[in-house]
């Protein structure tokens, strides 16, 4: 009898464990992010290929996860998909045009060392931390956090851009970084 009290009690924290945890759910942090991009790779692939990729947080729903992706570039059809609590859906199909001689992953991104959204969760954690030491704003809240890829596939000009908020609103404040962490712009 023990012994099945014992799996129920595994089972039953094995089930809260990964129902609290999804992408909704997740902390602004690096390790937040971290698991963020874990479920990307999950539902699209580790070799899946995006042009838009960003993270919104409302209150009331937690983070709303947007995306545009594709797991076949040559084939220049791409999704846009939101995730929102727990629940992944297709908005729209897109076909892109591209210039004659250039393939389509010139102009996407994929998760690696080179773009990664813990570099991203880890520079929410560094500038949540500039407010609160620079301009006293206690518990800034994560606005929207995304990666912004140059139209023209320049990854040197791509770069990491936060909004973050006061809790209980007011002023915005805008963080763009480059790939490699270092601050580009702060403005508010």
């Amino acid at each position: 009898m023990k012994k099945i009290q014992i799996v129920i009690a595994v089972i039953y924290i094995a089930t809260l464990t990964s129902c609290g945890g999804g992408s909704s759910h997740q902390a602004a942090t690096a390790e937040g992010f971290t698991a963020i991009e874990q479920a990307l790779k999950s539902k699209f692939g580790d070799d899946a290929y995006y042009t838009d990729l960003s993270v919104t947080y409302n209150a009331s729903v937690g983070n709303i996860i947007g995306v545009t992706v594709t797991e076949d570039p040559a084939s220049l059809q791409m999704g846009q998909w939101n995730e929102m609590q727990g629940t992944w859906t297709q908005n729209s199909d897109i076909t892109l045009e591209i210039p004659k001689g250039t393939n389509a992953e010139e102009y996407m991104f994929q998760l690696n060392d080179n773009i990664n959204l813990t570099k991203l969760g880890g520079l929410i954690e560094t500038s949540s931390k500039k407010l609160t030491l620079e301009k006293n704003i206690e518990h800034p809240t994560l606005a929207i956090a995304y990666i912004s890829f140059p139209d023209n596939g320049d990854i040197a000009k791509a770069n990491y851009n936060i909004k973050l908020k006061p809790e209980n609103g007011g002023t915005s404040f805008n963080f763009s970084y480059s790939l490699n962490g270092a601050l580009i712009e702060m403005d508010y």
